[in-house]
């Protein structure tokens, strides 16, 4: 069936805003392409978040503001109840394509601020996501009450009824809020962040930090296991960092022979000149080196000290030097170091036989 176009001239209409529309958004890309090569030039953290948060949004815009034009030529040309809600729909549509932008500004700004090729200085981790989360949140709380209210819904009712109702979610919930609080502190408080060695002498807890969130923290065991945490725990328990320590100690005992008693002064000596000119042992830390006790088989002697990484392996291989520069100065002093060892007296004229001799006692 032939349509004569001079019948229906809202045709041609809804062709050129059809039209307009396409050719609209062509232009905005080569705009944004074009935008997008300035600002490299640039290369600020706002501009480029602002782009890449607004690129696909804007797109959007442009396919929402055209269609809409021709759905009013539809409402005039037809009266489908469906056309009708052209108005609040478009409202709609207009929230949540805002919506849409700020929360991808704020992820386009939480990625660069934790991006050493934007921050010139190293920014926490931890404090940049829950500002994000926090932000986000109260973007999405003043969107659903925005929709309300243009749906028509009354917000004061709204809050009201939550009001009252809150006080009931709160007795089902409390597990959930505490965890959240719980959360809210360790923001606040910051007693560990993403990527922190943390244990607790309390429970078995000891990894790295890989994720906080509202309701639960995920720590990496050394086992590379992941542990998950509710947050509500950290309320009631102690949490050591050692990711925060500022030296790392080496604490060891050490025991030469009895019969080398004569030398543990000098061996001591040595060992305390050893450590005050070590390039690798904190000299504005407490260095003791003293004898410190009988043993029941050696004289024993120890060494506190600090070293100046806290790196867990360059750590062990500063101690393992260490340990070997003293056993070379017990060595050089013909001395040794001693071990478990028993000595018996037997009073003279007594026999003692021998296992593995037949003919006679030996003494």
């Amino acid at each position: 069936m032939d349509v004569n176009l001079t019948e229906y001239p809202w045709l041609w209409e809804v062709f050129t805003l059809v039209l307009l529309t396409l050719l609209a958004r062509y232009v905005l890309s080569l705009f944004l392409r074009k935008l997008e090569q300035q600002l490299k030039k640039t290369h600020t953290l706002w501009d480029d978040a602002l782009l890449e948060a607004a690129r696909a949004p804007t797109g959007w815009l442009v396919w929402m503001v055209g269609f809409s034009w021709v759905l009013e030529i539809l409402v005039v040309e037809s009266d489908a109840f469906v056309f009708s809600t052209l108005g609040p729909v478009r409202e709609l549509a207009v929230v949540l394509l805002l919506a849409w932008f700020l929360i991808r500004l704020i992820k386009q700004v939480e990625t660069r601020l934790m991006s050493d090729e934007y921050a010139s200085e190293p920014v926490d981790a931890t404090t940049v996501l829950a500002l994000g989360k926090l932000v986000r949140a109260a973007v999405v709380i003043t969107v659903a009450l925005v929709i309300l209210q243009t749906l028509g819904y009354s917000i004061s009712g709204v809050l009201a009824f939550g009001g009252v109702g809150g006080i009931a979610v709160g007795f089902a919930a409390k597990d959930l809020l505490a965890n959240f609080f719980g959360g809210l502190m360790i923001y606040l408080d910051r007693p560990f962040a993403v990527g922190d060695w943390i244990r607790s002498p309390d429970q078995e807890i000891e990894g790295t930090v890989e994720h906080i969130g509202w309701r639960q923290t995920c720590i990496r065991t050394f086992s590379k296991r992941p542990l998950y945490i509710p947050n509500a725990t950290f309320s009631h328990i102690s949490v050591e960092n050692p990711s925060r320590m500022l030296n790392r100690r080496i604490y060891e005992t050490i025991g030469i022979r009895y019969e080398d008693a004569d030398k543990m002064k000098v061996i001591v000596t040595d060992v305390t000149e050893l450590l005050r000119h070590h390039e690798e042992i904190d000299q504005n830390q407490t260095i003791i080196v003293n004898f410190n006790s009988f043993a029941p088989s050696s004289l024993d002697f120890f060494i506190y000290t600090f070293t100046k990484t806290t790196d867990w392996v360059k750590y062990h291989q500063v101690k393992q030097r260490v340990l070997l520069e003293i056993l070379d100065i017990i060595f050089k002093h013909n001395a040794d170091v001693a071990f478990p060892t028993s000595t018996v007296h037997i009073p003279d004229g007594v026999a003692v036989n021998s296992p593995d001799s037949q003919t006679g006692p030996v003494v």
